[in-house]
């Protein structure tokens, strides 16, 4: 048992970081980052069936919003949990299993760059996604890999805490709406029948699976990423 936590030490450290710091603010960029991914999966799946993406925003109190017109409207409503759970799980696991940890986080820049560029009209969202992809473009340009490896472990793993529990509270645990809003579960309900309970928790239990399975793949080796490796910088 020792041996093994001696293995995943640092993940550890991350996951339980991040579970103490979750209600703070020092994790409410990660938070607007994760609603961002939401509404990007939205968009990804509205041009993928056809539809056309009229803008994304997000704000500061972690809600987005993203307007399309056309595609498969179940597709598109469906994508935005287990998009953005699929991001996530994708970031965090070519943080574990990859040494491209530059060249993915610099694509990450890349994406949000041209997602702002395109589709991003009010201020904040502007502000916060360039801010973001910034970010990504200077440490995965000009910082050790596994600075870059490490930023992806934190958003990847910041991207698989929240998502069931946005799940739960959007959907199961539902408190009052503005006037014109509602979830993507209910949306769904509307269109093909059930519950807006129902199709939460149907996704609620696709999420944890995939969750689960990550952290399988994740525990089959030592984690830990050598200390030596944050001074220097690799060409991965």
């Amino acid at each position: 048992m020792i041996d093994w936590l001696k293995g995943h030490a640092q993940l550890a450290l991350l996951v339980g970081g991040l579970y103490l710091l979750w209600s703070t603010p020092v994790a409410l960029p990660l938070k607007i980052l994760v609603v961002f991914f939401h509404e990007a999966a939205h968009a990804f799946a509205a041009i993928a069936t056809g539809g056309e993406v009229l803008s994304i925003e997000v704000n500061a109190r972690q809600g987005g919003v993203m307007w399309s017109r056309g595609g498969n409207r179940f597709l598109v409503a469906s994508a935005g949990y287990l998009g953005s759970l699929l991001i996530g799980v994708g970031l965090f696991l070519s943080a574990l299993k990859s040494g491209a940890d530059r060249v993915i986080l610099f694509g990450l820049g890349l994406m949000l760059a041209v997602l702002a560029a395109l589709y991003i009209r009010d201020g904040f969202s502007f502000l916060f996604t360039i801010g973001a992809a910034l970010i990504a473009f200077v440490v995965g340009g000009f910082l050790p890999n596994a600075i870059s490896d490490l930023l992806l472990r934190v958003v990847g793993s910041a991207s698989m805490l929240y998502v069931p529990w946005d799940i739960v509270t959007d959907t199961i645990l539902t408190g009052p709406r503005l006037p014109g809003m509602q979830s993507d579960a209910a949306a769904i309900a509307a269109q093909v029948g059930g519950t807006e309970a129902i199709w939460g928790a149907i996704w609620l239990l696709i999420s944890i699976v995939v969750i689960l399975g990550v952290i399988r793949v994740a525990l089959r080796s030592p984690s830990n990423i050598h200390l030596a490796d944050f001074t220097r910088k690799s060409s991965g």
